[in-house]
């Protein structure tokens, strides 16, 4: 067992796990995410400020309450009403925050093209606050969602959100362990009648490189190679089992909802998705698995395959700006994106 040093008590304190660069747990429960690993990823996490002047036809907005919702909003003429994305951040629920440059790039961009609010949820992070706490705040998301489309009064929201975006039409979108949240936070919701969440509907779901696992390797995790510290096999093993309720494996529904343990898909209510896959990800396979389970199930599924790059490409804005491939592909993707809400 490691033991360090509190720059605050100078009292030792044991490491009990560790996740190379990104998080520290120590014996005491306390839990530190400074980052450790090449400097140069560092200006991709700086956190971006809200800002009411538009800055490349968008405005970025913080909607205070149970959760916080911020908010990108594309300059639009009066009395159009825009669909809304509600975003789920990835980090395999341990790390990383809706605020960061990675984030704030791609989609501030998304809003700017589809012509949608894009709003993010605050979500909390394992292993202090295990699945199913993430679920428990998009839920709760969604909620707010209603309360502002229905008594405009009882939400500060109001304000900005009552009379610029169609309350029928909202997507969920995430990026990884975000793409999951996706699948349960849709299932959780539509447990529910529509007349429950009236007049928010669910118009579509869109993982974006999902963490959808099982217990045993799948054929892309031994033969591809990681290409980033963005993500690596040990950081998939390590926050899964940190975020996952306690004596969970990677076979439980929240990363298996094509698994044997996952409630019948045939039985699950869900609306449209659009999945998106990477061809050099490291879990493309069992995003592909997912994508058929889905499909064998009845559900209305598209699938994006963006070829020649990796997981979560598209938050990279250094290969996004540099390298052709990866700008080419991101392109596609939010014009794929765009398409998808579009029909829906």
């Amino acid at each position: 067992m490691v033991t360090a040093i509190s720059s605050q008590s100078e009292l030792p304190k044991k490491i009990v796990d560790e996740v190379s660069g990104w998080l520290t747990v120590y014996e005491d429960g306390s839990v530190d995410r400074t980052w450790t690993g090449p400097p140069q990823a560092l200006p991709l996490m700086e956190p971006v400020t809200p800002y009411s002047t538009p800055q490349e036809g968008i405005t970025l907005h913080d909607l205070p309450g149970n959760p916080n919702l911020p908010l990108y909003l594309p300059e639009v003429p009066s009395g159009h009403l825009l669909p809304v994305f509600l975003h789920f951040q990835g980090g395999g629920f341990c790390i990383s925050h809706h605020s960061w440059l990675m984030y704030h790039q791609f989609y501030a961009r998304l809003a700017r093209t589809v012509q949608a609010a894009v709003v993010s949820v605050e979500l909390p992070l394992a292993p202090e606050h295990r699945l199913p706490a993430a679920v428990d705040a998009g839920v709760a998301a969604l909620h707010r969602l209603r309360t502002v489309a229905r008594s405009p009064a009882d939400d500060s929201a109001s304000q900005i959100l009552s009379d610029k975006v169609d309350f029928s039409r909202v997507f969920l979108i995430g990026d990884s362990s975000g793409g999951n949240l996706v699948h349960v936070v849709a299932a959780k919701a539509l447990e529910e009648t529509d007349e429950f969440w009236a007049p928010v509907e669910l118009a579509g779901g869109i993982p974006l490189h999902p963490g959808f696992v099982r217990s045993t390797r799948s054929k892309s995790e031994l033969e591809l190679k990681a290409d980033s510290v963005f993500f690596t096999l040990d950081m998939l093993d390590k926050f899964l089992a940190l975020g996952l309720p306690l004596g969970a494996t990677k076979d439980h529904p929240y990363t298996c909802p094509m698994g044997e343990m996952a409630p019948p898909l045939e039985k699950v209510r869900l609306p449209p998705f659009l999945v998106g896959v990477a061809e050099l990800d490291l879990i493309r396979d069992t995003n592909l698995e997912y994508c058929e389970a889905m499909k064998k199930a009845g559900k209305e599924v598209e699938v994006v395959i963006s070829r020649g790059v990796s997981h979560s490409f598209y938050l990279n804005k250094f290969a996004v700006d540099m390298d052709p491939t990866t700008g080419e592909r991101t392109q596609e993707l939010i014009i794929t994106i765009k398409n998808f809400v579009e029909l829906h």
